[in-house]
């Protein structure tokens, strides 16, 4: 009876001790419990289709080669007209800025969204992703609950929890584009193209929504919102003291890779390297068919990883975050190196279009303060930081090069630009939003492709920008901003309460285009303050703009 009370009691006390710990450390146990439910092998060799021996005879359609940064700074590159750099133009991006100098630079390019996922669904579709009810990014309910749990105490305005909306809330792997939508790859492939994704995909983890399942052959990279770059042993680690999304990045991520829907397995050296290495690998099995490869890099995204080699060669930035933040440019910069010396070496470069972009602006939690000059806002806002993107096209033979397209452009541009260049049909029985850019190159057209204004929304925060007037519209807070970008490029002078006329014309316009979109797919649960004007480090002061994003 005695040891039947010890074990009775003993039980009780680890229950209590767990039940204690699950309140203390959720999302830490849970992450536990997922890594050891969900293990990452050792590293494995990756085979990809071969394609024919021999090209086919006469003309083909062009390859495509969209490759996409994650949360890159308008300031961290050295095009013409861009910016000067990471740490002042210590770190070149010769490679990057070559697309832009030997094709079109669309000058006035933005995102489609202030964060991933909805940008990269409209790149995808060439809609407005919220027509589809895709309003806000894909994250787990964990990281929504662990944010609030961990932010500073002390700021002003708190980070806002929506508890009560839990409920509606599906699971991460189901957050995602619907089936139902048709992609750049599932309309290439009507055109006999060979389709491949490589790196991030973050728009959807479950059966339908996978790449595989979204048109792509072929598909090497992590389904959600960022990855490490390495085992944080191998790697120079640039943590983030203080910002609850890092901690929850360096706790939840590994640089784990799925094959065509494979269990996930170790990149085996630092994932920028490694995407770019298959890359070059997918090319030279596809050289001799059409094929659309899309490379989704992570970088520059956190957590803030350096390989060793390219930590040492900058050792002339003095600060430990830059240095390491400009490691990771440089490695980006090296891999769209080696992705476009491929293509010269396979003799595809004429035969070839190349687009370089970004899904948004350079992330305020990065704690780097000039990366998206000389524009105001970070992602998460729908100031020019936030929204303002490269987007470089080259198709040597075919675009002239050293184009300065000045035309406004959105990522729902990209599809039926591509569309038109492989010959494809646009799919019926749906909007698509953009239009194909091609007659604006090389001065084939002049003007704008349409009278278009172009809209942005994440909840209660939306922006519209018509011609050269752009209005932003917040509700928490309650705030209206007006720009002139043709006398106010970089958003200084608001105009809201001199022209009282511009601001009711584009809010009817972004009345009239609410009504056209879905009811989100699912809630924000989570409202954070950003602030307009310096970054996540910097500290709170009376008076500083502010936004609450909703996701």
């Amino acid at each position: 009876m005695k040891r039947l009370k010890t074990l009775v009691l003993l039980l009780l006390a680890a229950v209590i001790a767990a039940a204690a710990a699950w309140q203390i450390w959720p999302v830490q146990i849970m992450v536990l419990a997922y890594r050891f439910m969900h293990p990452v092998a050792a590293n494995r060799a990756v085979q990809w289709q071969e394609g024919p021996a021999k090209p086919p005879a006469g003309e083909r359609p062009p390859n495509i080669v969209l490759i996409v940064a994650d949360d890159l700074g308008i300031n961290d590159l050295t095009a013409e007209g861009h910016g000067t750099g990471v740490a002042g133009g210590v770190v070149p991006t010769p490679n990057i800025d070559a697309i832009a100098r030997e094709g079109a630079d669309f000058t006035t390019a933005y995102s489609a969204n202030a964060t991933c996922s909805p940008s990269r669904a409209a790149l995808l579709t060439g809609r407005y992703p919220q027509r589809f009810g895709f309003e806000f990014t894909a994250v787990p309910d964990q990281l929504a609950k662990y944010v609030p749990r961990y932010s500073p105490q002390n700021r002003p305005h708190p980070t806002i929890y929506h508890a009560d909306l839990e409920a509606l809330t599906p699971p991460m792997e189901r957050m995602g584009m619907p089936a139902s939508e048709v992609t750049i790859a599932e309309l290439l492939k009507s055109r006999g193209y060979h389709t491949l994704h490589i790196g991030k995909w973050h728009l959807g983890e479950a059966s339908g929504m996978r790449p595989e399942d979204q048109g792509f052959d072929e598909s090497l990279g992590f389904m959600a919102a960022a990855s490490k770059y390495a085992p944080d042993e191998t790697t120079i680690n640039a943590k983030l003291p203080g910002d609850p999304l890092d901690r929850f990045l360096w706790l939840a991520l590994s640089d784990g890779v799925q094959f065509n829907g494979s269990l996930p397995f170790h990149a085996g050296k630092y994932m920028t390297d490694y995407l770019s290495d298959q890359a070059v690998a997918a090319i030279k099995a596809n050289r001799n068919r059409p094929f659309f490869l899309y490379l989704a890099y992570n970088a520059p995204h956190t957590p803030l990883q350096a390989a060793k080699a390219d930590y040492d060669a900058l050792d002339a930035i003095g600060d430990e975050r830059t240095r390491v933040y400009a490691t990771m440019i440089r490695a980006l910069d090296r891999g769209v190196r080696r992705v476009t010396a491929e293509l010269k070496a396979q003799g595809l470069e004429r035969d070839t279009i190349v687009i370089f972009t970004n899904d948004n602006g350079g992330a305020w939690y990065a704690g780097l303060p000039d990366i998206n000059r000389p524009y105001r806002g970070w992602k998460q806002t729908f100031f020019e930081g936030g929204i303002r993107v490269p987007f470089f096209m080259r198709w040597t033979g075919r675009i002239a090069p050293g184009q300065r397209v000045n035309i406004p452009i959105e990522h729902i541009d990209v599809l039926p630009t591509l569309a038109a260049a492989a010959g494809a049909t646009l799919p019926r029985g749906r909007r698509i939003d953009g239009v194909d850019l091609l007659p604006f190159i090389a001065a084939r057209q002049a003007g704008t492709p349409v009278s278009r204004p172009l809209f942005w929304r994440s909840g209660t925060y939306e922006a519209v920008r018509d011609g050269d007037w752009k209005l932003q519209v917040s509700r928490n807070p309650s705030r209206i901003w007006l720009f002139d970008l043709r006398a106010d490029p970089t958003e200084r002078t608001d105009l809201s309460l001199r022209r009282p006329d511009m601001v009711a014309r584009l809010r009817s316009e972004l009345a009239a285009h609410d009504r056209e979109l879905a009811k989100p797919l699912w809630p924000a649960l989570l409202e954070e303050p950003i602030r307009i004007d310096v970054p996540a480090n910097a500290p709170w002061k009376p008076g500083q703009e502010y936004v609450y994003w909703p996701n």
